[in-house]
């Protein structure tokens, strides 16, 4: 996949309250049009007088799971991007409040990639967290201890990574 060939010219909200968080993700998708926001008040007004392709919402510092809401709401497709945060608690509260992805900051280098995956499961109609899980599986594996951590709710992941359609 040529993933700057998907997003290229898309319009990305990246809300995060670390300045060179928010640099690094304006330099790894400059070939985006982009807004930025460091507090949930900007973030909050942006999402709802503004229309983006993908938002891209840290959990901690700027309230992400009230952005998420707001991003939901007007169909906007977020990609919680955290580091603080990164639990499996926090990864099914994402998925079950209608994020399209979940990734840490650790791979932050990748964030073109999954920025298109967001775009072309949106476009094709496809469950992005079959990608989702591609491409991170295997992290979280690692992170929770192996690849069962998927199984104390295992109901819960066979519905997302078989047949989630949701609002993407």
């Amino acid at each position: 996949m040529d993933w700057r060939k998907i997003i290229k010219g898309k319009k990305i909200l990246i809300v995060d309250d670390e300045k060179d968080v928010l640099d690094t993700l304006v330099e790894l998708l400059d070939m985006c049009r982009i807004d930025t926001a460091s507090t949930f008040v900007d973030a909050k007004k942006m999402l709802e007088q503004d229309e983006y392709d993908v938002a891209i919402l840290d959990i901690m510092g700027v309230q992400g799971f009230d952005l998420l809401a707001i991003a939901k709401s007007r169909k906007i497709p977020a990609l919680m991007l955290t580091a603080h945060a990164l639990t499996e608690e926090n990864l099914k509260k994402s998925a079950e409040e209608g994020a399209s992805y979940y990734a840490p900051k650790d791979e932050i280098n990748n964030i073109g990639l999954f920025v298109a995956d967001i775009i072309e499961a949106k476009e094709k109609n496809k469950n992005v967290w079959l990608r989702w899980y591609d491409r991170l599986g295997t992290f979280f594996d690692r992170r929770f201890t192996g690849p069962n951590w998927r199984e104390k709710q295992k109901e819960f992941w066979d519905e997302m990574l078989k047949s989630y359609k949701g609002s993407l």
